[in-house]
């Protein structure tokens, strides 16, 4: 991976896979695309190392892909400099403590733009109150180090939290600063620049937008909080509890009055829409009285399914982000039966692979 990463070639990297991607989408009319690039080194938010033990040494290691052989990870320049840094410290501080190290197979780091950390210890074995005095002692140095850090246990069937499970990040978004709770092992966007200009581009794109607004797979509230003040109403679904749960926080930090996160999956919700099927979990809220003209979906990597589509296509704005150009291309062929594309953006979430992010905002014609 190390060796993947060569910053001198990023743009010509950035460029051929934007050209792959363009050739996607030349069935259709795209009359404004925008490109966002990603910068070079230390973008990426989160990491996850197997951890190997060779006599008294730890390392930090992953698996080629191609051959399974294991590389060494001595520093790791997509991840953010805060992870850099308790990589190089955490080995020291845990290879010669028994209790931390024994069993010890996996660590997981969450870093911040705001420069909090939260590190997950993940073991096969049983964690007991031992381990915890020792665990709350390695956080006491990384302290001292200069790390504004959290320490989590993990084992089967078990989660010890020293103090928390969460870390906030501040994002500054067109000059105005946003609160975003982020929960260990839920879904957080993994390049926060990035996301800085996802939220940008959808807030600037939606501007002269009408009504409220929809959102499928909202998350943590990342997209609907930001685009809460183009709308009258904001009416967002996530299914993952711990998002849930985030995103009700992040409402109320971020002061916004006028959107409501219902846990609802995308079917769960086309299902209610179409008066199909009725849910505990919508006690109290009359989707009837939302005039979402607007409607926005964040599916996972397989896209939208066929009664999803055929929900979000009676709205006259849709704004999709996709993270798999593929399923885009084949979602779009059925949408773009009653909408015409209006803008579509590239994001490099994730440079030195083959994969970019997509945004596209879509207006009914028919």
């Amino acid at each position: 991976m190390t060796n993947l990463v060569t910053p001198e070639n990023y743009q010509q990297l950035l460029d051929e896979k934007v050209t792959r991607t363009i050739a996607l989408f030349n069935q259709f009319d795209v009359k404004e695309l925008a490109i966002y690039p990603s910068p070079k080194t230390h973008y990426r938010m989160r990491a996850e190392f197997r951890i190997w033990h060779n006599g008294d040494d730890l390392h930090h290691i992953m698996f080629d892909k191609v051959n399974k052989k294991r590389i060494y990870i001595n520093d790791f320049p997509v991840a953010t400099k805060i992870i850099n840094q308790a990589m190089q410290l955490i080995v020291p501080l845990i290879k010669y403590n028994h209790l931390l190290r024994y069993k010890l197979f996996q660590i997981d780091y969450l870093s911040t733009l705001s420069n909090q950390l939260l590190i997950s210890l993940v073991y096969h074995k049983k964690l007991d109150d031992d381990w915890t005095i020792e665990a709350n002692k390695l956080r006491t140095e990384l302290i001292k180090k200069g790390l504004d850090v959290h320490i989590i246990g993990r084992a089967s069937n078990q989660k010890i939290c020293l103090e928390h499970d969460y870390i906030d990040e501040q994002l500054n978004i067109l000059g105005k600063k946003y609160t975003y709770r982020q929960v260990e092992n839920s879904f957080t966007q993994p390049n926060a620049t990035i996301n800085i200009a996802m939220l940008s581009w959808a807030i600037n794109a939606t501007k002269e937008f009408s009504g409220d607004l929809l959102e499928l797979y909202c998350g943590n509230g990342n997209f609907s909080i930001a685009l809460a003040q183009n709308f009258k109403r904001v009416l967002a679904t996530e299914i993952a509890k711990s998002s849930v749960k985030a995103a009700q926080y992040n409402i109320a930090v971020n002061k916004i009055e006028n959107l409501k996160i219902i846990r609802l999956s995308a079917e769960e919700l086309t299902q209610a829409i179409n008066n199909e099927r009725e849910f505990n979990r919508l006690k109290g809220i009359c989707l009837s009285d939302y005039q979402c003209n607007t409607v926005l979906v964040d599916p996972p990597r397989s896209g939208l399914d066929i009664n999803t589509l055929k929900m979000i296509a009676k709205y006259q704005n849709i704004i999709y982000i996709s993270c798999n150009p593929l399923t885009l291309q084949e979602n779009l062929n059925y949408l773009t039966q009653t909408h015409h594309i209006q803008k579509m953006a590239f994001f490099d979430q994730f440079p030195y692979t083959d994969h970019l992010e997509c945004a596209v905002v879509l207006y009914k014609t028919c």
